[in-house]
This record gives C-alpha cells, structure tokens and sequence, in this order.
C-alpha cells in the first residue's frame, strides 16, 4: 500500500521547501502541549480526581473537568503520545500492527473467525493518547433515537435520546456541506465531525445505487437514520481528529497528563469501602498516586472491566479462584456484545477507479494530499459512505444492518496490511485474495446490529500485564448469521444496479477455503463465508453494564457510580447496557460529556 518512507521523504520535503501551510498547519500541536505533559508531583501530591484512561471517553472527562481551576485533575495513560502519522487516515490498517495497539484478540472460535489464525479474530484497542480514536475508521454516527430511548426504559434515568442530544451536539464541531441543523447538530464542540474531502467514483455510484433501489440521501445523525450517506467522520480537514487532538490541546495548571502509566489496581479502603487513588507502572517502577474525590475509570470495555477485577470488584466465585480478595461483589465482565459483519464481498469492476495500493503510493497523489489535504490518501482505510438499512428480521423501527461501502478490498494493498491486521490465515488469502491483487474493486461489509450473541470477559490471572480471556461467543445465536445473510444479499442487489453495471461490476467468485462444498451464492455457502470471514467492528460494550438498583446485573448506577464502593465511576463502552445502532465512539465522547456535568453537579453542590 502506501510506502512509510516515502511519506516521511514527502513530508519532509513540504516542510523544507515551504510547499503549502495547509498540512502544516493541520499537524500544529495536534497533541497536548509539552509542558503539561508527564507533570506529576513528585511526593504523591493529592488530586481532586484521577481519570484512567485518555481515550475518547477519558480525554473529554480530563478537558471537562479541569475547566474548574479549582480542581486538580491527572490524566493517567499506558501509552505515549500519538505521531504525525497518526493524523493521515488512509494508514489506519498500520497502526493495528504497530505498539500503539494492545494487541488483543478473541478466544480460538467455534463458529466464527474460522479463516482467521487459530480461529482468532483481532480486537484493535489504543494504547495512545486519544486511545482507540487513533487508529479506528473515523465513522461517526450516534446510534438510533430508540437506542437510548431502551436505556432510559431499563431505569436509567436520564438516558434517554432527549437527554442524551445535548451531549451529542455538546461535543460536535460539525461542518458538513447540505447539513444545517442545529436541532440536531452543534459547532461549538471540540470534536470535528466533516465528510471525507475526497470521494471516489464508485463512492458516488454508491449513493446513486441507493436511489436507485428508493432510498432517500440521509443524514443518518439528523432525524432519519435509514438511508444511504457519505460516512460522517472524525476529520479535521483531511486529518484524523482523534480524541488527544479534539480535547487535549489544553495548556491548564491543574490537568496533568502521565503517559506510558498502566494503572494495575484501583487503591480501596477495605473498611469504609471507599476509593482513595490507583497503583500505576511505570518505567518498570510501581507507583502510587492519591485522589480526595473520585477515580474515573475510562480505560475501555476491555480494561475497565480488567481493573475492576484485579481490585477485587467483580464476580465472587471467579476473583475467587484466582486468590483476588474480594471487595464488592459485582457481575463484571458480563453482557459483551460486539456488531459483527462480513467482510467477503468483494465486487471486481473494469475501469481504474478504487482504492489500490500501487495508486494510493503515485507521487502525484501523495503529492495532493500533503499541498491540500485531499484526495485519496485522506479517505479513512476506504471506508466512503454506509447504508442504514431495514431487513425482513427488523423488530423494530430501527434498522437492524448497516451496509459499510469501502472503494477498495482485502487485496488492495497486496497483502501487506489488511491482511495480518485481521489475522487472514496464508490459505484464505493466497486461495481467493492473491490472484485477484493490483484488479480493482469495491467492497460493502454487511454488519448486523443487534447482536444476539453474548460474550463475557474473564481474568486469566491476577497478573495486571496479563491480556483477559474475550469470550465473545460470535454466532452462538443463530439470528446473528441470518441478518447477516439478508444483508448480503441486499449489497448483491445494489451491485446490479445500473450505477455499477458501468463500471463492469461483478462478484468475485473463487470460493472460501472450508465452504467449497457448497454451491457458490447459495444461502449455506454464504452461512459458511459469514463464519469463515466475519468482520469484528471493534465495538465491544457492555461489561461494566449500567442498570438501576433493582438490575441484578448491573455494575455501575445511572449517575455512573460503581454500585457498593465510593468515589468510583466508569464512563466509557463498557456502560452501555445494550448495543447502539452504528459505530460507537460517537456515543463514547457522549458518555465522557454527560458524566463530566454529571460529576460536577455532585461536587458543586
């Protein structure tokens, strides 16, 4: 794909010769300023309030909170600060492969991720400042009016979509051409919400197509959902606003910001059962740091949950057994849901118009980019545009699959990134990708939105740098496979579409490796295809799960206050209690709004 050095020639280049002070400009202080950077009393000097974890949940919480002067705040992260790298979209597949990704991965599957090595799919998870902000997709969409309206009818007051909007449009600095909208949208947010400034020909077919087959042009964050739309996304003109870039470009005396810290235990009082800091590592030196209000813990559905356990909140029986003592008996690490797709449809096209490795590295483009932050290499890992969609299993009024477009496919960039970032085995590669290499393509993931299927996180040990066991359990519910299907065949039907047909499209057929027993397009090939190659969107929520006091499931209360201790909070994915429609960041920077007025009502008064 896009060679690395070539970038770093360019780059430096434009900024020898003064080409343009357009890209410049976009990568001035794109992070937090220095001097607030690693600043840390040297004697344990007490914070008003310690947030673990600088993702997009953790770096609103630190902006918001350290508004207040009067309230000292520390920022404690296990990563370092992003690079200028970082910023252009199109490398978001390399950073999956790189230190700034935890590195997870499910446990071996035994209906999913059976084209994937030792049957493991990867969930990407940032370990930076801005967390996982900085090497996702971009895509931002807020979920369904419904979503939050369930939240609010499971007892969590205060969640409803009428309440949660104002934190929606709190954090938003949108500019998107055609949409003017203030009941809905807010441009006073940190928080760039722009379309991608370049759209390929097939991105364009896309939308078409879906005209075509009676679907409206939608702005899928505005009052309906359902329809087809240029992805929304997380750019700052042609660069990834990720959570460090929106929120942490604040030069306050009072936030301190601590990188390359992973916080292994959250500090209790056995007695009064409250929290008074967290133990962190750091430079292979174990530290202590103490906080006279609260810690907020925003490090993730994954390592939230993690920490609870390791600091003895959690279910009894299995801190247990692994000789955790217990504090507060809590059912942590349950209700894991992710939205699963497919990633194999891929559809061949005779005109040089996708998103190629060989294209994306031409001088000419790279060139474009860095002068005018345009162009191909500014379109997030060629994810375009979306479709929200109803099938023949909606229960609801909600849609329940999203048709992702991508101008490009798994071989688009010969195999060099894609591919180990999703752990495609050799076989399912070098049998269907390899022969299909430097052809262009266009792709649609079809993702299933209300999974059925629901996992659990456990501890493998009480060793704090020990990844958890991520049981997600994928296609244990047949449902989830089926929606998936009907999906499927709905992206095949706008491939048909006159649109398409001019570019020549038409479905790669060289079968899966361990489905070719069925007949190709038949409904079971696709059953097999959909196990073999399932998309992970890298949307995990839940295992913290809010709930009233009467849910004997939940873990944290409405306000977001860990039920049983005091002065602990979790704000981040693993609140949610049930799976909004879309992506989630949105929803996360929501959350780190509504629980930084939330945790300033309680301390104001």
């Amino acid at each position: 794909m896009i060679n690395l050095f070539a970038l770093f020639v360019l780059l430096s280049s434009v900024a020898s010769h003064g080409y343009s002070e357009t890209f410049l400009d976009g990568i001035k202080n794109y992070g937090p300023p220095p001097e607030v950077l690693n600043r840390i009393d040297p004697n344990n000097k007490r914070y008003d309030f310690i947030v673990v974890g600088a993702g997009s949940a953790g770096s609103v919480l630190a902006n918001r909170l350290s508004e207040n002067r009067k309230w000292n705040v520390l920022l404690l992260e296990a990563g370092g600060p992003e690079s200028i790298l970082h910023l252009i979209p199109i490398l978001v597949g390399y950073f999956q492969l790189t230190s700034f990704n935890w590195g997870y991965k499910v446990e071996p599957q035994a209906n999913a991720c059976l084209g994937m090595i030792n049957r493991q799919c990867s969930w990407p998870r940032g370990k930076a400042l801005g967390g996982t902000s900085t090497l996702n997709y971009l895509i931002h969409t807020r979920g369904n009016k419904l979503d939050y309206d369930i939240w609010a009818a499971l007892g969590n007051d205060g969640w409803s979509y009428k309440d949660v909007l104002h934190y929606f449009k709190k954090s938003e600095k949108f500019h998107v051409p055609g949409i003017n909208n203030s009941t809905y949208h807010g441009d006073k947010g940190y928080l760039c919400v722009e379309h991608v400034p370049y759209h390929t020909e097939l991105a364009k077919a896309f939308l078409k197509a879906g005209v075509q087959l009676g679907y409206k042009v939608v702005d899928y964050n505005g009052e309906d959902q359902i329809g087809f739309s240029y992805i929304q996304a997380n750019i700052d003109k042609g660069t990834r606003c990720s959570a460090s870039k929106a929120y942490l470009r604040v030069n306050r005396p009072n936030l301190n910001i601590v990188t390359g810290a992973m916080v292994t235990k959250v500090l209790i009082d056995e007695n009064s059962k409250r929290i008074y800091g967290v133990e962190y590592v750091q430079n292979n030196q174990r530290k202590k740091v103490y906080c006279s209000k609260e810690v907020i813990l925003s490090a993730g559905t994954i390592d939230s949950a993690k920490l609870l356990m390791l600091s003895g909140i959690g279910p009894k029986d299995h801190l247990e057994e692994l000789g955790i003592k217990v504090v507060q008996d809590l059912k942590v690490g349950y209700n894991m849901y992710e939205h699963v797709g497919f990633l194999g449809l891929t559809f061949l096209v005779n005109k040089p118009v996708s998103l190629l490795g060989s294209r994306v590295a031409r001088p000419t483009v790279l060139l474009q980019y860095f002068l005018n932050r345009n162009g191909l290499i500014s379109i997030p890992g060629g994810a375009e545009a979306l479709a929200f969609i109803r099938t023949k299993y909606a229960p609801d009024s909600r849609p329940d699959v999203e048709l992702l477009f991508a101008s490009g496919s798994l071989h688009s960039d010969g195999g060099l990134v894609l591919k180990k970032a999703l752990r495609i085995s050799d076989e399912l590669y070098d049998t269907v990708y390899k022969p299909i290499e430097n052809q262009d393509s266009w792709s649609i993931w079809p993702i299933m939105q209300s999974p059925r299927s629901v996992g659990r996180l456990t501890l493998k040990s009480k060793d704090p740098f020990e990844a958890p066991k991520m049981e997600p359990n994928f296609f244990t519910h047949p449902a989830d496979v089926e929606i998936i299907l009907e999906g499927l065949k709905h992206a095949i039907n706008i491939s048909k579409t006159e649109p398409f047909q001019e570019y020549g499209t038409k479905l790669h057929d060289i079968k899966i490796p361990g489905c070719t027993n069925f007949e190709f397009a038949s409904d079971d090939y696709w059953r097999c295809a959909i196990k073999h190659l399932p998309s992970m969107m890298n949307h995990e929520i839940g295992t913290v799960k809010m709930g009233p006091a009467t849910d004997p499931d939940a873990v944290v209360d409405p306000q977001l206050r860990v039920y049983g201790v005091q002065g602990l909070r979790v704000a981040d994915a693993s609140i949610m209690p049930t799976m909004p429609t879309g992506h989630v960041n949105a929803g996360i920077f929501m959350i780190g709004e509504k629980a930084a007025d939330m945790i300033k009502e309680a301390w104001y008064s």
